[in-house]
C-alpha cells in the first residue's frame, strides 16, 4: 500500500491564497476572549518573550502585549498582520510584526519563553515541522499554549461538511486533530514535560444560519473558496448541510443563533 506525500508548498500556496481572498478579521476578532483565555492559561508574565506563530488578526498577540510581554506577531499572510497592527496601534501596545511560516521560522532555537497559536498552527498542513519548529524556537523549561477546534466541534464538522463537496489534499491530516490529547502527544512527544488541557467553548452569535453562512462565505477564506468553487446548484446543497447543522446546534430558539463550538485549550510545558 502507497503512502502519499503531500506537496506541501503547492497546498501552502492554496491555503495562503484561500486565506487572503477576503478579511478574516471581521470574523477573527469576535473570537478575542479566546486569546484572553489562553493568556491567563500560560500564566504570561511582565516582560516575556512571546511568539505568536499562525497569529491571524492578533487575538493572541494583543492578549500578550496587554500584559506586558514581548510580542513577535507572525502570519503568513501579510493582510492578517496589517489588520492586527492597526488594532495595536488603536491601543497603544508595542508588537512586532513579521510575515513567516510557522513550519519554517525565521528565529534562533530557544528565542522565546512562550510560543502561542489560537486556531491558527492547526491549519498548517505539516504537522509534524509545525510542532517542532514551534518547541524549537521556545526555550527549554518554557510553554507552548494553543487553542484549536476539536473533531466534534462546530467548526470541526464544518469543515468535513466543506469536504464532502471540496475533498482536502490527499494525504493531509484534519486540522481539528490538534484539538485532541493524543495528537498533541505525538507531535510533541519527548519534547513535553507537563500537558496542562481544558476543554472550552466559544459561542458563535448570529441572527439566523443564514446571517452565519453569509458572513462565513464571504469573510472565512476556506468557505470563500470552497463556494467560489462549486456551480450553484452543489453551492445550495452545501448551504443547505451548513444550515441543518447550525440549526441543529442551535440553543437561542427562534430569532437568533447561538451555536457552541468546543475547543481544547493546552498548556505544554517543554523540557
Amino acid at each position: 500500500m502507497s503512502t502519499i506525500t503531500p506537496d506541501y508548498q503547492a497546498i501552502k500556496a492554496r491555503q495562503q491564497a484561500a486565506w487572503s481572498s477576503c478579511d478574516y478579521a471581521v470574523i477573527g476578532c469576535t473570537l478575542q476572549i479566546v486569546g484572553e483565555q489562553l493568556a491567563e492559561a500560560c500564566d504570561l508574565r511582565t516582560d516575556e518573550r512571546v511568539l505568536d506563530v499562525a497569529a491571524g488578526n492578533g487575538n493572541m498577540s494583543l492578549a500578550a502585549a496587554r500584559r506586558g510581554c514581548e510580542v513577535v506577531s507572525t502570519d503568513y499572510v501579510p493582510g492578517l498582520l496589517e489588520r492586527s497592527a492597526e488594532r495595536a496601534h488603536a491601543e497603544r501596545l508595542n508588537i512586532r510584526f513579521e510575515v513567516a511560516d510557522v513550519e519554517a521560522l525565521p528565529f534562533e532555537a530557544a528565542s522565546f519563553d512562550t510560543v502561542v497559536s489560537s486556531f491558527g498552527v492547526m491549519f498548517a498542513p505539516d504537522h509534524l515541522r509545525s510542532a517542532a519548529e514551534m518547541a524549537r524556537v521556545c526555550r527549554p523549561g518554557g510553554r507552548i499554549g494553543l487553542a484549536n477546534w476539536t473533531p466534534d466541534s462546530l467548526i470541526g464538522r464544518m469543515f468535513k461538511v466543506l469536504g464532502r463537496h471540496v475533498p482536502p489534499p490527499a494525504g493531509v491530516q484534519a486540522p481539528s486533530l490538534w484539538g485532541t490529547e493524543a495528537h498533541l502527544r505525538t507531535l510533541f512527544g519527548e519534547r513535553v514535560v507537563h500537558l496542562e488541557m481544558t476543554a472550552r467553548h466559544f459561542n458563535f452569535r448570529y441572527r439566523s444560519a443564514a446571517h452565519f453562512i453569509d458572513v462565513f462565505r464571504n469573510w472565512y477564506g476556506p468557505v470563500h473558496k470552497a463556494f467560489a468553487a462549486l456551480p450553484a446548484e452543489q453551492a445550495e446543497l452545501l448551504a443547505r448541510e451548513l444550515t441543518e447543522l447550525l440549526e441543529e446546534q442551535n440553543r437561542a430558539g427562534p430569532g437568533s443563533l447561538v451555536v457552541p463550538s468546543e475547543y481544547l485549550e493546552a498548556v505544554l510545558t517543554l523540557r
